[in-house]
């Protein structure tokens, strides 16, 4: 295989994860040592996040083809790409935990949806709870209601029995 055939196959791999990951986030690694990297990649694969390296000059290619060359001002220095394929914002979360504790890796920018994010929308997203924690917040919200209702049922109830007493 040639060269420009494995650089065009290096591109189209990059076009095919920024398409199909639900959440992207671009970071510097620069300052990190090797058992931060080891460190890091393993809290990747643990939140079900892939964390690659690819040239710029690549990426700049592939983000032109995704459509998303916006992104393009945050591929500047060592650049590492985490892709997260089954939930939005465990890229961002792993890697702005990983940000807290290692103030070398830094966060660039990131992609969600098809939309370009800034640094500080990333680390907003990295914020919120995962999916399980805003369901369980939804399900607390729609359940007061009816429960506020049969507390004031019983109260009433408690009350017609104390009067009857």
């Amino acid at each position: 295989m040639s060269v420009r055939e494995e650089k065009v196959q290096i591109v189209n791999e990059i076009v095919e994860k920024l398409q199909n990951s639900k959440g992207t986030v671009v970071t510097d690694y620069r300052g990190l040592n090797v058992a931060q990297v080891t460190e890091l990649r393993k809290k990747c694969r643990e939140a079900g996040v892939e964390f690659k390296v690819y040239k710029n000059t690549m990426t700049r290619r592939a983000t032109a083809e995704a459509g998303l060359s916006e992104l393009d001002a945050a591929l500047t220095g060592p650049t590492a790409i985490a892709f997260s394929s089954a939930d939005e914002i465990a890229a961002a979360k792993v890697l702005s935990d990983f940000a807290k504790a290692n103030e070398a890796l830094e966060i660039k920018g990131g992609v969600m949806e098809g939309k370009v994010l800034s640094v500080d929308e990333v680390k907003a997203i990295a914020s919120l709870p995962n999916r399980e924690g805003l369901l369980s917040m939804l399900l607390s919200v729609l359940q007061a209601p009816m429960r506020n209702f049969a507390l004031a049922v019983k109260a009433v109830g408690d009350q017609k029995e104390g009067q009857e007493a």
